[in-house]
């Protein structure tokens, strides 16, 4: 059989990567699943380790590269450690696989796994709506939220490297258009896939 497809989901901090992710995984019947990726910031309120992030200290995370386990890390917003563990991401024969993951991590999956995924990139709809988004989470002090807006600029600069784009302006059209480039992956692939 076939493999499922590999999709990467990836823009800038603060553009609803998670929730769009999350509410195509809850409204869709497609054999697919979120790849749950690590770091060593701290939890948010009412994330769970091991189902939002895995948690993990700074050594952990630097004995996972010193021993290959990871698909692809970096340090992101020049202060924590975020990465795909390979295991995450190697089994696709009965279901693909979504990564939610920063824009260097998906700079890394493409150098690493080179046609064997397809990248989106998820864009905001204004400079001025994603900085409205970031301050408006409540979850980080003001110098943390200029420093993901600063690496959100950076990130905005590289979307065309990225097979598709998709704007993020309205919830249910963005997982609208979100799913039908999966399922088209599905097709391309000859995996079937099951949607509502």
């Amino acid at each position: 059989m076939n493999a499922a497809p590999l999709i990467v989901v990836s823009g800038p901090s603060g553009v609803g990567k998670t929730t769009v992710v999350q509410a195509l995984l809850a409204q869709t019947r497609l054999p697919l699943r979120r790849a749950v990726t690590a770091t060593t910031r701290a939890p948010r309120p009412g994330e769970v380790d091991g189902r939002d992030y895995h948690f993990w200290t700074a050594d952990r995370f630097r004995e996972e590269i010193a021993a290959g386990r990871m698909l692809e890390h970096a340090i992101v917003h020049g202060k924590d450690y975020y990465g795909t563990p390979k295991a995450e991401a190697a089994n696709r024969t009965a279901a693909g696989v979504v990564l939610v993951i920063d824009v260097q991590g998906a700079a890394s999956v493409r150098a690493a796994m080179p046609g064997e995924h397809l990248s989106v990139f998820l864009m905001p709809p204004s400079a001025a709506a994603l900085r409205e988004r970031l301050a408006g989470r409540g979850t980080e002090d003001p110098a943390a939220v200029a420093r993901r807006l600063a690496s959100a600029e950076r990130e905005l600069d590289r979307r065309n490297e990225f097979d598709v784009r998709v704007v993020n302006d309205d919830l249910e059209q963005t997982i609208a258009a979100l799913g039908a480039v999966i399922r088209e992956q599905y097709t391309l692939r000859g995996f079937p896939c099951s949607t509502n």
